[in-house]
């Protein structure tokens, strides 16, 4: 019988009301978290050491009690359940983690198989089911191996097959590629890509790589002290962060101005910045036009995430001063925001425009 509160909210697989935690040496490690989490979304969390992005990954599946709120997965309240109905909750929400935790003494089929095992699957259907498995995550070959004869890449592999052995509906990763090199990184990221495509998995991840949100994520949402500072679609909080601790997480991403190369020019320099809220591309036969045969790109970036141009390019344009307030005017028709960041002062008369000066399209 489907569950009533579940019925109202079909979308939503958790949903986190008022959720704390206070540990018993005093430490507030979570403070009034309010999280909608859909259904077949890839959700991630970052933040900071010690924001609580691991106190609350852990509390998805009860490896951590909250002190006060509700944690409902389908309509229920996690919180309230007695052992039995927690062993059921494992088997739905499964978890992936940073150092793979796999059985040295084991194979890599013997390490998938271990779940199955334990909870009484016959011997046949275990085979099975780690076949099966072993081709998902591409390790066919791997049947047999420990261990110590795998990459790292290839161990979180197994990670990952173990974790979907029961067939669950969450997936939990702790900075499950926090410990891998960039290719393997990206071939990780691809197969949970490809895994909640396919199987319609709701993903929740934490971690503090950037590049890992970037790629793989639907939404996300950004921890600082216990509380959420910032929640939104990655393009969003990406292309227009608000607070200062997602500006800082983002890095070369963050919308600051580094005016170094706009001293000393004698002429007008301007950011155009693509934030993905009014979906402009930075189309180069555009921005030419707009510009003027004078303009010069001093440097800038731009990337596509979810479908949107998110970045900032800078640009000097010489010439008469007279025309800046023109060229500002039409920059307006190619960029989401444009940006004055320096420009020499006039003698007498000339251009009105004053650095810093911002203009929205």
């Amino acid at each position: 019988m489907a569950n009533p509160r579940e019925a109202e909210h079909p979308e939503v697989k958790i949903r986190l009301k008022g959720v704390g935690k206070l540990y018993p040496n005093g430490v507030r490690a979570l403070r009034d978290i309010r999280l909608d989490i859909n259904r077949g979304e890839i959700f991630g969390i970052i933040g900071r050491s010690g924001a609580g992005k691991s106190s609350l990954l852990r509390m998805l599946n009860l490896l951590e009690s909250p002190s006060e709120g509700e944690i409902l997965i389908g309509g229920e309240d996690i919180s309230q359940f007695e052992t039995k109905r927690l062993r059921v909750l494992r088997r739905r929400v499964s978890m992936i983690f940073q150092h793979f935790n796999l059985m040295s003494s084991r194979t890599v089929a013997q390490n998938i198989a271990l779940p199955l095992r334990l909870i009484g699957v016959p011997r046949e259907e275990r085979e099975k089911r780690v076949v099966e498995l072993l081709k998902l995550v591409g390790l066919e070959s791997r049947h047999d191996a420990y261990p110590a004869q795998l990459s790292g890449g290839q161990k979180q592999r197994v990670g990952i097959a173990r974790a979907l052995v029961l067939q669950p509906e969450i997936l939990l990763c702790d900075e499950a590629t926090s410990a891998l090199d960039p290719e393997s990184t990206q071939s990780i990221l691809a197969l949970l890509r490809d895994i909640n495509r396919r199987l319609g998995l709701t993903i929740v991840l934490i971690t503090h790589e950037m590049g890992v949100i970037r790629d793989i994520c639907d939404r996300v949402a950004v921890l600082d002290e216990g509380q959420v500072v910032e929640l939104g679609d990655v393009w969003q909080v990406f292309g227009a962060p608000k607070h200062e601790v997602t500006r800082s997480l983002l890095g070369a991403l963050e919308h600051a101005h580094n005016d170094d190369d706009a001293r000393g020019r004698e002429g007008l320099t301007l950011d155009l910045f693509y934030n993905g809220s009014a979906g402009w591309e930075p189309r180069p036969e555009a921005i030419a036009g707009a510009l003027g045969k004078e303009a010069v790109l001093l440097h800038g970036a731009v990337e596509r995430i979810q479908q949107r141009s998110i970045g900032r390019l800078r640009f000097w344009i010489g010439g008469d001063a007279g025309t800046w307030d023109a060229i500002v005017s039409r920059a307006k028709s190619v960029a989401d925001e444009v940006v004055v960041v320096s420009l020499p002062k006039p003698a007498t008369g000339g251009a009105s425009l004053e650095p810093a000066t911002l203009a929205h399209a």
